[in-house]
């Protein structure tokens, strides 16, 4: 299963990341003032992964695929990582629709 994991940015920003079984990041958060917020964004995650209409698939300027989760409001939640294909994007989405909704919440920052 997979895990959250609440860190400290060194700007101080609290952000979570979502890894895989495996121990790879597929979503990383944008950077909050409080942990509160981060754990807001986790809910978040976990709320809205299972609707596929909420992940927005994009493309770099180099041209590698990535994808966006955004909450309802069209707020971005978190990104992944750049993907050598458009095929391995997909598998990251299907990894965080997979790990996210059960996912244990790590806090990292203590």
């Amino acid at each position: 299963m997979g895990k959250f994991e609440i860190t400290l940015r060194k700007n101080g920003e609290v952000q979570f990341n979502l890894k895989a079984t495996n121990g790879q990041v597929i979503l990383t958060s944008e950077g909050y003032k409080t942990k509160a917020a981060c754990l807001n964004g986790v809910e978040s995650v976990k709320k809205n992964c299972l609707q596929d209409a909420r992940f927005e698939r994009k493309e770099a300027k180099n041209g590698k695929p990535y994808f966006n989760l955004k909450a309802s409001n069209g707020q971005v939640i978190g990104a992944s990582q750049m993907y050598a294909s458009a095929k391995t994007m997909e598998n990251g989405i299907a990894s965080v629709k997979k790990n996210a909704p059960e996912a244990a919440v790590v806090d990292l920052t203590e």
